[in-house]
């Protein structure tokens, strides 16, 4: 439900022969998602040590273009899960550290 409100979620085809992805469905809120990914972004950068960043960094090593696009819009569904279980549950994403508020 958290992925599909920021329409992160994948779109299933199904003919009856033939099953395929079609990608995200981007049928959730425009705004949240582009702030979704610019947080996938950011997260990468300052929790290098979560797991989350570390099965991104395994999933691009160093590839760039369209494969990195594709693989942080799925790191974005993935960190809005987490936080969401953060927020409802109090499970930190594993590995993230938290800084105490000023």
């Amino acid at each position: 439900q958290v992925g599909s409100y920021f329409g992160l979620t994948g779109t299933p085809y199904d003919s009856g022969e033939r099953s395929r992805e079609q990608g995200i469905s981007k049928a959730g809120n425009r705004r949240a998602r582009e702030l979704a990914i610019e947080l996938a972004w950011l997260w990468t950068v300052h929790q290098p040590d979560s797991a989350l960043t570390r099965w991104f960094r395994e999933r691009v090593r160093n590839i760039k273009g369209r494969i990195r696009r594709i693989a942080v819009v799925a790191l974005a569904r993935k960190l809005m899960v987490a936080l969401w279980r953060y927020l409802t549950t109090g499970v930190i994403p594993t590995g993230a550290v938290l800084h105490p508020a000023s």
